[in-house]
This record gives structure tokens, sequence and C-alpha cells, in this order.
């Protein structure tokens, strides 16, 4: 259910109380729409609801998980060539069940809350790096995932005012 933010707390509460806004911002816009509608797409673009969702799931693992932890690749994602399929959790998404895409989403949240409740703090330096060898703190990784939830959506509100005319939050 989303809340609104604290407008007094701590840093880490107030960027994760941003974050979990934005995470229930999309599976607002993703509420209720059956198999059909979570594919359609609005052109030019061929963004869905569904690639959205598969899409913000493997962000918040890759980010969270992956990057920030060092933890090895999840089942999900494992064995994926992204080289030779780089949209393959959006085009993919068009195979499975809505309720699948959105508790897939669910389950990584809760997997990127886990990482951040076992942080020391937002200062804590990621195990992975840029390429020129560079590290991000956990701050960096929560203000990003704020911002891709965000635009994300973004572009889940006007698909869902494509698909059944539903506007607003």
């Amino acid at each position: 259910m989303r809340q609104d933010p604290p407008a007094i707390g701590s840093e880490l509460e107030q960027l994760s109380a941003f974050l979990d806004y934005q995470r229930e911002t999309v599976l607002g816009k993703a509420e209720d729409l059956d198999a059909e509608q979570f594919r359609r797409t609005l052109p030019p673009s061929s963004l869905t609801i569904g690639g959205l969702l598969n899409h913000l799931a493997l962000v918040e693992d890759s980010w969270f998980r992956e990057r920030f932890s060092g933890l090895p690749e999840g089942e999900l994602w494992a064995g994926v060539d992204w080289e030779s399929d780089p949209d393959f959790e959006f085009r993919t998404a068009a195979e499975l069940d809505p309720d699948v895409l959105r508790q897939r989403y669910r389950d990584a949240c809760a997997r990127s809350r886990e990482i951040v409740a076992q942080a020391e703090d937002l200062d804590q330096v990621s195990v992975g790096e840029w390429p020129d060898g560079t590290h991000w703190n956990l701050r960096w990784v929560l203000i990003h995932m704020i911002e891709e939830t965000a635009r994300h959506a973004g572009h889940a509100d006007l698909l869902r005012e494509s698909i059944d005319g539903s506007v607003g939050e």
C-alpha cells in the first residue's frame, strides 16, 4: 500500500520511503489488468506495463544485489546473453502471467530492502565498480533507483491511461 514519505526522518528513512512510494505507484498502475492489457503498447513505443515490471525487477536485483552487494546473479536472470538480447526482460514479459510479473517485482523489492537493512550506513561502498575502478555508495544506489522507478512510473501512467483511461495516482 502506497504511503506518503515522512516529512521528517533520517536520510535513510526518507530515501527508502520515497523509493517505496514510487514502487507502489508502479504496482498501482499494474493492478487489475489482464494479460492482454499487460502486453499492450502505446505506439510508437514498444513499452508495456508487463515489460516495465519485469525490467524494474531486473534493475532492483542488478543494482542492490549484484552491483552493490556483490551477490551472484539471481536465477531469474542467470544465463541471459545480454549482448545478443539486450531487451530480454521487456521481450519475455509478454510470455508471463500478470500475477507472476507483479509478484516478481514485489519479491525483487523485498530483496532490495533486505540489502538496505543489512548495510552499515548510506556511505557503505559497493562491491561492484565502474570500468574505471570507482565505486559508489548505498546513497547513490537509492537515489538512482528513485530516479529509475519514478521515470518508469510515468511511463506506466501513460500506458495505463491508454488502456482504460485511468489517470492520476
